[in-house]
């Protein structure tokens, strides 16, 4: 019997077909790219201190010295979140005594900002922060704010991979395409910080889904070596570009409100490319739905002008397909033999760190020395050649191989970033890029690794499983972060050890390079290092992992 890729090998690898599908399902994660950072300048901190009100009456000197002052980064700054006692420095200047000179200021009474903040519009005109205040007693709302979209994320992740799995990948992709940007653009007209969120939640929940339902889409319509430039130098560089001019955007568009209007655009043109991407005839074939996957390959053909064959699927064909793949598959699939368990455990622990790396130095940019908007665009330009690194990688390297690598640089130079003496802080700015060149290079490959791993009928859960298990890294990545306000390096010590011991965990996982995408569970690959019982209904393991030679011929495309 013929498997999917020997059925449509006719079509060729790289048509007029493969071209339009792969440019238009990169397109449409342009828009992930804004959404999936912008929160660094919607909930921008600018400087701030109390507020001093205009009608209170003190002299020019004493209107000075109304804040105290506190060291930070080696300088003296006002205090964020402290005044003096306004009526205590009000009845002094009233007496005609000068601060310092005659009146001790450590002395004197302090009280919080009762009436508000004057924040600093050197690098904000507004965010979420100025708006509604999120500073001193409700700053924790800024990391709440971050979390809670990726949380968002992580219940799509869930959701979407089990929905497209049942209702198809193109549904799936753009009803969350459409999710995305229609809670973004309502974002806009946001009446306090808890109506903000929670749409932000809404967000996140389309911002992965549709990111999902496209990769996966494109693995399944693309052939073996398409397939690895896709997940590489297509869909992950079209989101770096999208990364990329979020900087851009958000330079020359400085309120909050505009900035969200501008960045929702784009997702609103995708709607066009419904009449242009067709659904997955993987995916079709394995719902028993063959003549609409006939009727796809078929067009695909007369596009890439090629006479298809008059029968593409053969009775007996359909027949012994239909029998094996009716089964309805469910999420407890990706547990039920120890294979598979191994495999999803093991995915989830590798994608959860790789994603507390990846959003937690992303988001760490308006922490860096220098310019924000500059280092923003310098931490999206580095994923440029981390996917072309990726693409390489992938196509002469071992996956496990080039997994490990690009972990262990990642990892190894984020624990040399607390050995930079103070003054030499762009060789920080250098290695944190560099650390985040090595973990993006990472999260390109895993991708393909885990959809090369999982067999089509729970491949788009399997994904989704792993994805939705990455997102709790990415919630926790907002607090890696501000862990640094205790002490500045220790964030990068927490990534970096993390990313190393999950590049030793790396090397366990079954090699899938070079071999055919499994459509069942039984044809999956299997984990390094675990002996398996011989079963007559199961692969009999020899050491390493090898199968023998019997089941290879048997399970061989």
């Amino acid at each position: 019997m013929r498997d999917y890729e020997e059925v449509t090998a006719f079509l060729g690898e790289w048509g007029p077909f493969q071209r339009l599908i792969f440019f238009l399902l990169s397109a449409s994660i342009i828009p992930n790219g804004f959404n999936g950072m912008s929160v660094v300048f919607l909930t921008g901190t600018p400087e701030h201190h109390c507020r001093v009100p205009d009608t209170a009456n003190l002299s020019s000197a004493w209107r000075n010295h109304s804040i105290p002052l506190v060291r930070q980064d080696g300088r003296e700054v006002p205090h964020s979140c402290r005044r003096y006692r306004l009526a205590t420095i009000a009845n002094l200047s009233a007496l005609g005594l000068e601060p310092v000179l005659d009146v001790d200021l450590e002395r004197l009474e302090q009280e919080s900002c009762v009436d508000g903040w004057e924040f600093s519009r050197d690098i904000y005109q507004t965010t979420i922060v100025t708006e509604w205040n999120l500073v001193c007693e409700d700053d924790w709302k800024v990391p709440l704010t971050i979390s809670l979209f990726f949380v968002g994320v992580l219940l799509g992740s869930f959701i979407s991979g089990q929905l497209s799995d049942r209702f198809g990948r193109k549904n799936v992709l753009f009803v969350t395409m459409g999710m995305q940007t229609g809670f973004s653009f309502l974002q806009i007209f946001s009446k306090n910080f808890e109506m903000f969120t929670v749409l932000f939640v809404l967000v996140g929940m389309g911002q992965i889904s549709n990111y999902v339902a496209a990769f996966v889409l494109g693995t399944e319509i693309f052939g073996k070596s398409v397939r690895i430039l896709f997940a590489t130098l297509g869909v992950c560089i079209f989101y770096a570009f999208g990364y990329m001019v979020l900087p851009l955007f958000a330079y020359f568009i400085r309120d909050w409100r505009m900035l969200l209007l501008a960045l929702t655009g784009p997702g609103a043109l995708c709607a066009a490319l419904w009449w242009f991407i067709p659904e997955s005839p993987r995916w079709l074939i394995s719902q028993g739905r063959y003549q609409e996957a006939e009727v796809i390959i078929r067009k695909a053909a007369k596009i890439n002008g090629i006479v298809a064959p008059s029968t593409i699927f053969d009775l007996s064909e359909l027949q012994d397909l239909s029998s094996k793949k009716k089964q309805s598959h469910r999420i407890l699939d990706l547990l039920r033999t120890r294979n598979i368990r191994m495999i999803t455990i093991m995915s989830i622990v590798l994608w959860l760190t790789i994603s507390v790396g990846y959003f937690g130095l992303s988001l760490d940019t308006p922490n860096l020395h220098g310019d924000i908007y500059v280092n923003c665009f310098l931490s999206a330009a580095v994923e440029v050649p981390a996917y072309v690194l990726a693409w390489l990688l992938l196509q002469h390297v071992p996956r496990r191989y080039s997994m490990a690598t690009a972990l262990f640089l990642g990892g190894s130079v984020l624990l040399f970033v607390q050995l930079v003496p103070p003054d030499l802080y762009y060789l920080a700015t250098v290695l944190v890029m560099v650390g985040k060149f090595g973990i993006t290079a990472a999260f390109s490959m895993v991708y393909v690794y885990t959809a090369e791993l999982y067999p089509t009928v729970v491949r788009n859960m399997g994904v989704g499983v792993s994805s939705t298990a990455s997102r709790l890294g990415s919630i926790l990545s907002p607090y890696f972060i501000y862990l640094g306000a205790y002490d500045r390096f220790l964030p990068y010590i927490l990534m970096g050890s993390l990313t190393i011991l999950t590049a030793i965990l790396t090397l366990f996982f079954p090699e899938s390079f070079g071999m055919p995408l499994p459509d069942t569970i039984d044809q999956m690959l299997r984990v390094k290092g675990i002996k398996y019982r011989h079963t007559p209904s199961h692969t009999r393991m020899f050491k390493d992992g090898e199968e023998s030679p019997t089941v290879l011929k048997s399970t061989a495309f």
